[in-house]
């Protein structure tokens, strides 16, 4: 698919994978909406790629519409992005034998899952409007889950959860959009240095290196962005989850 000339949203496109993101589809010459609840940083990254920033809550329906609408101002609509996502941790039972709040439970899966979701059927159904290109394809979708879907740690019950409900729809999403000519794929990150990470000293970084197989580092979000190029671009990529990890198998801890 070419990007040249297309519009494009990217959720929490303010920070980290979806900021790398959209400067790469904007790079490529893509019309960018940055989508996100972080104003500040959203206004200056939108302003950055020469696109539109739309200050949009992923499960509110009628928020991710206008971002849809806004990108469909500015060209075809043929690429979502959905990076936007939390990841707070707790353990099932704590220390003190308090129960996992059910109410953080449900809050990581309405972010990271129905979140994603909801941009997707919202994204797609614009999709289907637009013409398809020569070779019959209307747009492509990437979503971000991350090793945790597969090698979920202690404490994070909620966000494997999540993610590894963001793996298990691809495939029938998938299927589902193949007749209008969309392809959907996922990228499961491992270890990325984004914003998440800012707050660890050095020495934790480090060693968080690593931990990875080779290269013994942290991924950066511009190598996840490469990823969102090939998987958006290759139109025989479909269906598929890809490990974007450095061979990395997670521990319990």
């Amino acid at each position: 698919m070419e990007l040249n000339g297309i519009s494009a949203i990217v959720t929490g496109g303010a920070s980290g994978l979806g900021a790398a993101s959209a400067r790469r589809l904007a790079a490529d010459g893509a019309r960018v909406v940055v989508l996100d609840v972080q104003d500040d940083i959203g206004t200056a990254t939108a302003e950055e790629v020469g696109g539109a920033y739309v200050h949009a809550d992923v499960t509110d329906p009628d928020q991710v519409q206008e971002a849809v609408d806004a990108a469909v101002d500015m060209g075809p609509l043929r690429a979502l992005v959905n990076c936007a996502g939390i990841g707070p941790p707790a353990k099932t039972v704590d220390r003190d034998g308090n129960p996992h709040d059910l109410a953080h439970f449900a809050k990581v899966i309405s972010i990271n899952l129905i979140g994603t979701f909801n941009c997707i059927r919202l994204a797609a159904a614009a999709m289907t409007r637009t013409e398809p290109d020569a070779g019959g394809e209307r747009g492509a979708i990437i979503n971000t889950a991350s090793v945790a879907a597969f090698d979920g740690q202690i404490g994070q019950a909620a966000y494997s959860a999540s993610k590894g409900g963001v793996v298990g729809m691809t495939l029938p999403i998938a299927r589902d959009l193949a007749q209008s000519g969309i392809r959907v794929n996922t990228i499961a990150p491992g270890i990325i240095d984004t914003p998440m990470l800012a707050g660890l000293s050095a020495p934790v970084r480090e060693s968080l290196g690593q931990q990875v197989l080779n290269p013994p580092r942290l991924g950066t979000p511009e190598e996840f962005a490469a990823l969102v190029h090939l998987l958006l671009t290759h139109g025989y990529m479909n269906a598929e989850t890809v490990r974007m990890d450095g061979g990395i198998r997670m521990t319990p801890r």
